[in-house]
């Protein structure tokens, strides 16, 4: 029986002709339908397609479908966002991708690309950073919020200001911590006093505790805020209709010293949060879970997953027999899956969410970063990376990048354990993000009131050396000429040139 003739998606023949539609397709000594020998090429490579194409002509037009290749380079994780009408040739695509991936692991390893600092001076002391998908958020000690989105070329850089009301006057009070997600930036203040605000300049919400704030958390998604103050943690999110509202409060028995929000949860939020020696398991249907709880031993690091958390074990005096650990539970069934690492020495940072499937990374005081396989229970790779110990870290599927106390931002090839470059700051290294583009560290000072940081007392401005840093790497080949303006000329005639003795070297440029 004649097989019907299916209607299918035009190949790509990056210069070769095709004269007519195929419907059956020799495989040795028997014809194939079109669509049947497709699903039988699905199984194959880019190397065997490439092969395949040499047989003959008609394998060739088989090999070089545009579903076959569309389906590659969604499998190496390449345009997922795409339809295959969006192009026109998948195979070359893919090439071109896996191209700008070599070019851009390339520039990685050889420090090649454009750096640039962003700093507020009238700010103050940095008091805390957070970043999303390049976009960064600083709190500073004048009280101010700035955000920086580093994917533009000028680095737009709103301020950020919660409204006052006419009984504020005075100083306002240092920020204690900051965050932002892809639609959200929260703020909280020393006092208490929490602003969540829009990437505009005006907050859409306002709530105080009656204490000092210890930890924040914000959802990866959505709207969902989480706080610690005293003994309370309150969780807080809009309601259908847009107005937000407290939707749990968690009495809890220690002092809350780490909070995450587990990410992608359905329905009512989870909370983890870390108290001295205990790990709360914080949710509606179970308020008061206990998930961890070793007298003795307090939690000195935190992160979680979707389903599961990660945290740093310390020991004390009677229970030197026992090393430091990294405690892996599993957060459906609250049982605890591994127990890593056998050092002298606390573990300060833990990354979890952001480490490769079955991986995590760990740094410690001993001035280690340690690589865990999570189906195993020990370490990978084990690299002496700072000098003061290790206080930030992060990896993906080939390079770590670690920060240290000492203000050494290091970056290092996961499978040769070899140093690639380092960067030096004055203070300690807080926060580290990078995508397979762009890398982000800040350097917080621990001193905000530093003696003889202020000559006068009217100076709006404080001495460079106590003030902190971000920098900003881009390694994109697809960065312009243009688009690689020195900071120096960066400067609009809305910014501040110049200030007392802390003079902007800046000079504000017309926009052409």
């Amino acid at each position: 029986m004649t097989q019907p003739r299916v209607a299918r998606i035009p190949s790509c023949q990056c210069g070769l002709s095709d004269d007519n539609e195929i419907n059956e397709v020799p495989f040795f000594d028997i014809q194939l339908p079109y669509e049947l020998a497709l699903k039988i090429f699905q199984y194959l490579g880019k190397t065997e397609l490439g092969r395949c194409a040499q047989v003959s002509r008609t394998w060739k037009v088989l090999a070089e479908d545009e579903v076959l290749w569309y389906r590659l380079c969604q499998q190496e994780g390449y345009l997922l966002d795409t339809s295959i009408s969006d192009r026109s040739c998948w195979k070359l695509a893919l090439k071109n991708c896996r191209a700008r991936e070599r070019t851009l692991k390339t520039n990685w390893k050889n420090r090649i690309g454009g750096v640039s600092q962003l700093q507020y001076e009238l700010g103050k002391i940095l008091c805390d950073v957070h970043s999303c998908d390049g976009v960064v958020i600083a709190g500073y000690t004048s009280g101010e919020v700035r955000l920086w989105d580093t994917r533009t070329w000028d680095y737009t850089a709103p301020i950020l200001e919660p409204v006052h009301g006419p009984g504020d006057a005075g100083p306002r009070p240092h920020v204690s911590f900051v965050r932002i997600n892809s639609s959200l930036a929260v703020a909280a203040y020393e006092d208490g006093n929490i602003w969540n605000l829009m990437f505009g300049r005006e907050p859409i919400h306002h709530y105080q505790h009656n204490q000092r704030i210890q930890a924040l958390a914000l959802g990866s998604e959505g709207a969902t805020v989480a706080t610690a103050s005293g003994f309370e943690v309150k969780v807080e999110s809009p309601n259908d209709r847009g107005f937000w509202q407290t939707t749990e409060t968690f009495e809890i028995q220690k002092l809350v010293n780490f909070l995450n929000l587990v990410p992608d949860v359905t329905g009512s939020p989870v909370t983890i949060a870390a108290a001295e020696d205990v790990v709360y398991l914080l949710k509606v249907e179970d308020p008061g879970k206990i998930l961890h709880s070793v007298y003795g031993q307090p939690v000195t690091c935190l992160d979680v997953s979707a389903h599961e958390a990660a945290f740093g074990v310390k020991t004390f005096g009677w229970l030197l027999n026992e090393p430091n650990q990294i405690l892996l539970y599993n957060l459906e069934t609250s049982q605890c899956l591994k127990k890593m690492g056998n050092s002298l020495g606390d573990f300060t940072c833990v990354n979890l969410q952001n480490s490769p499937p079955n991986m995590l990374v760990t740094g410690n005081k001993d001035r280690r970063v340690r690589v865990f396989d999570l189906r195993k229970s020990e370490s990978l790779c084990s690299l002496y990376a700072h000098q003061l110990g290790v206080s930030a870290v992060q990896m993906d599927d080939w390079k770590i990048v670690s920060g240290g106390e000492e203000g050494l931002v290091c970056v290092w090839d996961q499978r040769m354990g070899t140093k690639l470059w380092e960067m030096y700051a004055r203070h300690p290294v807080r926060h580290i993000w990078f995508n397979s583009h762009s890398l982000i560290t800040a350097n917080i000072p621990d001193e905000k009131n530093p003696r003889g940081s202020s000559i006068v007392a009217d100076d709006l401005t404080m001495h460079r050396k106590h003030r902190g840093i971000i920098y900003a790497y881009e390694f994109s080949v697809d960065q312009l000429a243009v688009e690689s303006i020195l900071p120096i000329c960066r400067s609009s005639y809305d910014e501040v040139t110049g200030y007392n003795y802390n003079i902007g070297l800046a000079v504000p440029y017309d926009n052409i």
